[in-house]
């Protein structure tokens, strides 16, 4: 298989140009097929199915704000995200497809070889069948090399899992079929692309992240010797999920304090966080070719870093047990950083995310080295849109104490990769920093 990326290019705009796309912004009572709740003013599809907006009541201990009312995504069925994996010439390689979103900045994106939510597969919409689905759904068709449910954004869904899975074709001189917008990438590529801004999107993240350690071109960072013990990281987070847990309550959207509900949208009353809009979507490339549906547009670009530090000649990354609106278990392992530093101009610097300045000052001037990487990646563009998050590894010295307070850890990205594989563990964004980790070379 070629390695040459302008091919890849070639063939990805060749795709953008083989499908019309459309996507118009609409006010939420003109959504077809969505509607208010008479009684909560929560926005509902007419088949029950899909996923709606709700309002959600939320207590934190220990964050910058505690207690605070919002709206939440919820769709509770399991979607599948699966990439395949085939050998060519003895180099493996991942069947992607060039996919249109709504909520894509650009539109097309690199997806893995499944994307799914089961009302899509089920064809709850009548739309045509989901390509490769079986390869996934049915035991036996491949070699699975990770399969694990995994959580989504919890500040904007409500305790939302998808499953995450690997499959190898059973022999490496299986045919599999090859459609007009799918294309095979070695890990080689795939690292490449995942360096260049919003191409590779998160549900294809979020399952590299499964292979990042063993497959990825720069897994020799997942090798070395651990300051902390596995059981020592899972006792540190188990103590986080159960010390002072999330208090959460859904309740109804216009009893979200805080929160202007009109006909043309949802959103804060001082213009933070984010908004829920609608959008009429024209796509022909997609299993409907047109729908109608509720987006969470938020306010400002984030910020999602670790700091790496090498501990007895083995690189560290700094994470966090962090608790979230949405999080299906109170906390899970977070990035060192992970904020929007619009929503926090308005308090006291003392309230900033810890480790911030410290993030954006390496950013603006690296010395040669300190930064590995600096990405920016969308979010999922089937419910958010033009969500983007600035992405970076910045590396410190011993000047950055050992010592971070019941909050933090030092992990090694072998652990991390390690405990990923069980999910629900390792929240999106640290996903998405693994599998930068492991194949941003």
């Amino acid at each position: 298989m070629s390695t040459d990326l302008a091919e890849f290019h070639r063939w990805f705009e060749e795709r953008r140009a083989a499908h019309a796309y459309r996507v118009t912004r609409v006010p939420l009572t003109k959504l077809d097929g969505w509607s208010a709740d008479p009684e909560t003013g929560d926005l509902l599809h007419r088949s029950g199915r899909f996923f709606g907006v709700h309002g959600l009541d939320v207590r934190v201990p220990g964050r910058a704000v505690e207690e605070w009312r919002q709206p939440v995504i919820s769709q509770p069925e399991h979607g599948v995200l699966g990439i395949l994996v085939r050998d060519f010439d003895g180099v493996p390689h991942c069947l992607l497809q060039a996919k249109m979103e709504p909520g894509n900045v650009n539109a097309l994106q690199l997806s893995p070889t499944v994307q799914a939510t089961r009302s899509n597969y089920t064809r709850v919409h009548r739309g045509r069948a989901v390509p490769y689905l079986d390869l996934f759904t049915t035991l036996g068709r491949g070699r699975p090399l990770a399969d694990a449910l995994q959580s989504e954004q919890g500040a904007w869904f409500l305790a939302k899992r998808n499953r995450n899975i690997v499959v190898r074709t059973v022999r490496s001189d299986e045919e599999v079929p090859v459609l007009d917008d799918f294309r095979w990438l070695s890990m080689d590529e795939i690292g490449r692309l995942l360096a260049v801004d919003d191409l590779v999107n998160m549900d294809t993240r979020t399952v590299l992240s499964h292979l990042a350690g063993s497959a990825g071109p720069a897994a020799a960072r997942f090798h070395g010797r651990p300051f902390h013990s596995l059981p020592e990281l899972l006792n540190w987070l188990t103590h986080h999920r159960t010390a002072e847990p999330t208090v959460r309550r859904r309740i109804p959207l216009r009893e979200t304090t805080g929160w202007r509900v009109t006909d043309d949208e949802v959103s804060h009353e001082e213009g933070r966080y984010f908004r829920i809009i609608g959008v009429d979507v024209r796509a022909g490339s997609r299993e409907v070719a047109a729908w109608s549906q509720p987006l969470l547009a938020p306010r400002g670009q984030g910020v999602v870093a670790f700091l790496v530090r090498d501990i007895g000649g083995t690189p560290h990354v700094l994470v966090q047990a962090r608790a979230e609106a949405g999080t299906r278990d109170t906390a899970e392992i977070g990035p060192t950083v992970q904020c929007v530093p619009a929503n926090y101009a308005h308090l006291p610097g003392d309230r900033r995310p810890r480790h911030l300045d410290t993030v954006l000052a390496a950013a603006s001037a690296p010395p040669p080295g300190r930064v590995l990487f600096d990405v920016v990646q969308s979010e999922e563009g089937g419910r958010f849109h033009h969500a983007r998050n600035r992405y970076l590894a910045v590396r410190v010295g011993d000047d950055v104490p050992l010592d971070q307070g019941d909050a933090f850890r030092w992990a090694t990205c072998g652990q991390l990769a390690a405990l990923n594989q069980y999910g629900g563990l390792l929240n999106v964004e640290a996903r998405t920093l693994l599998a930068c980790m492991g194949f941003i070379p």
